[in-house]
């Protein structure tokens, strides 16, 4: 199979989207992705999936750190903003949360210690263990198929 068959069905899981950031001294860097999961419970945990060409895998590497912010659906403009898929700089205000940067506003916000790393293929995988999480109300952001999705409620099966 080529890589274009491969990514489009990928594409076909549908996902929640977060911005996942970092600090090394004064510098914050953060970057969009849908390729987060939980882990476990006990301990809690939790996974993130990086590029290896990507700048946030060397200042996560150097901080040990990471944060999570689950966007909700109005948060769309700062999911492309941290893919990159806009060119205009952005001056963003983060929330402070346990020491680390998060997405004012975000449905979650995890920070985490870097429990393991694994190398997989073209990516780094990050289990993070979860040291404080902040939950508020709101609808997710989806991704789906290549592009944004709200989510409807739908009559609950019996």
């Amino acid at each position: 199979m080529d890589d274009r068959t491969f990514r489009t069905a990928m594409g076909k899981f549908a996902t929640g989207v977060t911005v996942i950031t970092t600090k090394v001294d004064d510098t914050v860097r953060g970057m969009t992705a849908n390729a987060f999961m939980s882990v476990s419970l006990n301990p809690k945990l939790v996974l993130i999936s990086v590029d290896e060409n990507a700048n946030l895998k060397d200042y996560i590497y150097q901080s040990n750190k990471f944060a999570v912010s689950i966007l909700n659906d109005n948060q769309h403009d700062l999911s492309a903003y941290f893919a990159g898929q806009t060119h205009e700089k952005k001056h963003v205000e983060f929330n402070w949360f346990n020491g680390m940067p998060t997405i004012p506003d975000s449905l979650v916000h995890l920070t985490c210690d870097v429990h393991d790393m694994i190398v997989a293929g073209d990516h780094t995988l990050y289990i993070g263990e979860v040291t404080d999480v902040s939950v508020n109300e709101g609808e997710p952001l989806a991704f789906f198929g290549g592009s944004y999705k709200q989510l409807h409620t739908c009559e609950k099966v019996k």
